[in-house]
């Protein structure tokens, strides 16, 4: 969906381009941000800490992807989870504010919006019943097949806490000698 001009120079003295080396913290549990970021370049991940002290990846975010904290976002509550980077990336960080001025003024960065968040909710909903429905072999089947590049890019520890399963039984699954 293309923008007009207008529109996309606004957004670009808007935004700021920010620039993560691999594993560093974007936003941090408990923090309060009115802040999206579109991924241009790199991948990040939304996780938070248990009480154990594991790590439980929530999200990943690629390359023309969007990542926030949605609760921060929207309703101006603290994370409740951390974003961090998982390789180098370049970011564009865009305020509520901004967002909300551009979708007021122009209908197609309101549509752009729209359908970025139906995008995104498609994926959730998808990643509960994934979640809920599915066993370990076909999560990470179905993960494989929506997304090729992941096993080049992403920690399989990463991986192993986004499909909700441990590394050990991703490693089984993994192995050409469980293949039956």
């Amino acid at each position: 969906m293309a923008l007009p001009e207008d529109c996309i120079q606004e957004l670009i003295t808007q935004c700021k381009i920010l620039v993560f080396d691999k594993e560093e913290e974007i936003i941090k549990t408990g923090q309060y941000s009115d802040k999206t970021y579109y991924v241009a370049a790199g991948s990040a991940r939304a996780f938070y800490i248990k009480e154990n002290g594991k790590e439980v990846t929530e999200w990943f975010a690629f390359n023309g992807e969007f990542i926030c904290s949605v609760n921060s976002f929207f309703q101006n509550t603290p994370s409740t989870f951390s974003i961090s980077s998982v390789e180098p990336v370049v970011l564009l960080e865009i305020s509520r504010t901004t967002a909300n001025y551009l979708s007021d003024k122009y209908r197609a960065f309101e549509r752009l919006e729209k359908k970025v968040i139906t995008h995104t909710l498609i994926k959730l909903q998808q990643r509960i019943s994934a979640l809920q429905f599915e066993d370990a072999r076909h999560k990470y089947e179905n993960l494989i097949n929506t997304q090729s590049g992941i096993l080049r890019r992403i920690p399989l520890s990463y991986i192993a806490s986004y499909l909700g399963i441990t590394l050990e039984t991703l490693s089984r699954i993994r192995n050409p000698k469980n293949i039956i």
